[in-house]
């Protein structure tokens, strides 16, 4: 099997204190990295490299662990600029938001979905993701919702049931009767092809009680839970998360005390999931990561990537964001987009550069990770490795 040293790197992250010095970071400084198949096989200064078949000169660049993206919706079709450009003009729109996307991914065919899933993934890792979550959610039929995760499934291992998106149209006047399709006929069909379930615990979505049914059921079929919860408003989401050991309570924008001491409690189990990029592209309240990450809870940084209320596919951006408008630091917005993601998707593989890990690793075109956030907009990845393959 092929070798391959990276060398030259002018700093390493390795989200591995043990490695480097002594940060959460792991931070080495004129480093090396060796990659034997998909997998990296040594990590350390570079004048004491390993001798590699094949070798790549990082020019004293940084490289920094592939992101780990946790939380996205990736299969849909149709656009919502116009809901956008009201919303930005502040206009007010009428049109029927998340179900506008359900209609055109319901009439899209499977190659139109994954050709725009493909597209999307594409875009990712040329902005330095290698691993990345996706969910169901926007076809909510039997059909539709299985389709969907089957082909997330084709291109992806980190696949969420999101039938518990919003009341299916079909059930509007029947909320119950599409709780029970959800936890019955859906799930039975849906669990195959996904690892996670997820629900939106919010006012206008499914409640406290509807949500605990939802996720119960979702894990007695082998699922493990991961929930929307208080994106839009305080509710329950949370402490439900915390109680039933969900893997990631995602936005997190309206807490209690309670609910941050509930996070930092369960901060081996349940992690944080922050999404600036919703915030950004609705104009609300930013979540208080400083908040969070004082208190001792574990944060991850996600794109939410979706057309509706975050159309992104950047994660740089949305560490640009964390540091400027959430109070993180550049290090720990750095942190929780690898290392983060990946303890919210329950993984030891990815999001660090340490002997054994995959091989996933992005080059920056600057000399540090700061330039992240220090030149926001900028495309500032200038290779990936993906499971020890250049991909960009």
């Amino acid at each position: 099997m092929t070798t391959t040293a990276i060398t030259n790197i002018g700093s390493l992250v390795t989200n591995d204190p043990a490695l480097g010095d002594g940060s959460p970071l792991g931070l080495i400084e004129n480093a090396a990295v060796v990659i034997d198949g998909g997998t990296v096989a040594w990590v350390g200064p570079a004048d004491k490299a390993p001798a590699a078949d094949e070798s790549f000169d990082a020019r004293g660049r940084a490289v920094i662990p592939g992101f780990v993206d946790s939380h996205s919706h990736l299969v849909f079709a149709g656009d919502r600029t116009a809901e956008f450009n009201a919303r930005m003009s502040g206009r007010g729109y009428s049109a029927g938001g998340i179900r506008t996307t359900v209609a055109a991914t319901r009439a899209a065919t499977d190659a139109e979905l994954e050709a725009n899933l493909l597209r999307h993934l594409d875009e990712a890792r040329r902005q330095g993701t290698t691993t990345f979550e996706t969910k169901s959610g926007y076809g909510l039929t039997v059909a539709d919702e299985a389709r969907a995760l089957r082909i997330a499934a084709a291109h992806t291992e980190e696949v969420t049931y999101l039938g518990a998106h919003i009341v299916s149209p079909d059930y509007a006047e029947d909320p119950a009767s599409y709780v029970d399709l959800v936890t019955g006929e859906m799930l039975t069909a849906c669990a195959p092809y996904a690892r996670w379930v997820d629900v939106f615990c919010e006012k206008g979505a499914f409640d406290g009680d509807q949500a605990r049914a939802i996720l119960t059921a979702g894990a007695a079929a082998g699922l493990i839970p991961r929930v929307h919860a208080n994106q839009l408003s305080y509710g329950p989401g949370v402490q439900l998360a915390v109680e039933l050991e969900a893997a990631s309570a995602d936005h997190c924008t309206h807490l209690t005390d309670a609910d941050v001491d509930a996070l930092a409690q369960a901060a081996d189990t349940t992690v944080a999931t922050l999404l600036p990029g919703a915030e950004f592209s609705t104009r609300a309240q930013w979540p208080d990561a400083r908040r969070l990450i004082d208190a001792g809870a574990t944060v991850a940084l996600s794109t939410d990537c979706n057309p509706g209320s975050s159309y992104t596919s950047s994660m740089p951006f949305c560490i640009a964001l964390a540091v400027r408008d959430m109070r993180m630091t550049p290090d720990e917005a750095l942190w929780s987009a690898t290392a983060g993601g990946a303890r919210a998707l329950r993984r030891s593989d990815v999001g660090t550069v340490t002997p054994g890990a995959r091989a996933d690793l992005a080059l920056l075109d600057a000399p540090s990770h700061v330039h992240l956030a220090y030149r926001p907009g900028v495309p500032l990845v200038s290779a990936v490795w993906q499971r020890g393959v250049r991909a960009v």
